[in-house]
């Protein structure tokens, strides 16, 4: 028996020596990453093309063993010349994801990150006031308005679209520029580090099928940008006078001042405790999501 107990610690301490923290890392970040690629393809039409994939590789083995050698030949130039269309296909939706790795939580950290200080924060705690105060003075005249925050991901390529102003942001001025009849009223307003960067914007309008039709043409452009970036958009309708926000590729509808104030307030200005992040280990904020 103690011949037994000692082999069996011999063993392990053989599998100690030979699995060194290297192989942990590396497993580690493979299993995040595979994480990582399954979450970005939910949210997105590959979904579907990632099912359609299993099933052809599936077949494939199947094919291989039962020896269906004319239902191997056709399955393998499928797949062959498949990833091809994939790319051609999918060109916006892979596009997306890229994008959405630029801001996955590797750029959150704190060697990447610059924390808000309690100036700007309260400088776009004025800045949303506004914003919220001029949502609900145009949503009671039916005046349409489109209002896209810039965060981490650049807007550059959108504000060339448009008239750069560069100028504090008050109600009066947000209201001018989208009063009808103005020449910037029909595109979309800009606003970078609380103050209103360009007017006029031309903005990319969403290829979602499923959006609802009662939504116009600031709705989907709204969607568009959200989309491609983690822009924050305030859409006010001009028909009905409902106030909207979009962000994610997703909108919520019918908010009044209040509401739009604490998702505007939530998330642009971080919480106490995010601040302290920096107190966290490395590999927490590595993982954070």
């Amino acid at each position: 028996m103690t011949r037994f107990f000692s082999t069996i610690a011999d063993a392990f301490t053989t599998i100690l020596r030979t699995f060194v923290w290297q192989d942990v890392f590396d497993i580690a970040i493979i299993a995040y990453l595979i994480y990582a690629a399954i979450t970005l393809v939910r949210q997105t039409r590959a979904a579907q093309l990632m099912r359609g994939i299993i099933i052809l590789l599936i077949a494939r083995v199947l094919s291989l063993i039962l020896e269906l050698r004319t239902v191997n030949f056709l399955l393998e130039n499928v797949l062959q010349f498949g990833l091809l269309a994939v790319v051609v296909v999918f060109q916006p939706e892979l596009r997306r994801v890229l994008e959405q790795v630029g801001r996955s939580s590797l750029s959150n950290l704190a060697i990447f990150s610059n924390k808000m200080s309690d100036d700007e924060a309260a400088l776009w705690n004025d800045a949303i006031v506004t914003i919220c105060d001029s949502a609900e003075h145009m949503s009671r005249s039916k005046t349409g308005a489109l209002m896209v925050i810039e965060r981490k991901s650049s807007l550059g390529e959108i504000v060339r679209t448009g008239t750069k102003i560069d100028c504090g942001l008050t109600c009066d001025l947000l209201e001018t520029i989208f009063y009808e009849g103005t020449p910037l009223h029909d595109g979309a307003v800009i606003i970078k580090n609380a103050r209103i960067e360009a007017a006029g914007c031309l903005l990319p309008v969403s290829q979602n099928t499923d959006i609802s039709r009662d939504m116009g043409t600031r709705h989907r452009a709204a969607l568009g940008i959200s989309e491609s970036s983690d822009a924050l958009v305030v859409v006010v309708s001009e028909e009905t006078g409902i106030i909207s926000v979009a962000q994610n590729g997703l909108i919520v509808r019918r908010l009044d001042k209040s509401n739009l104030f604490r998702i505007l307030q939530n998330e642009i200005i971080p919480k106490p405790e995010e601040g302290e992040e920096t107190q966290k280990g490395f590999l927490g904020r590595l993982f954070k999501k």
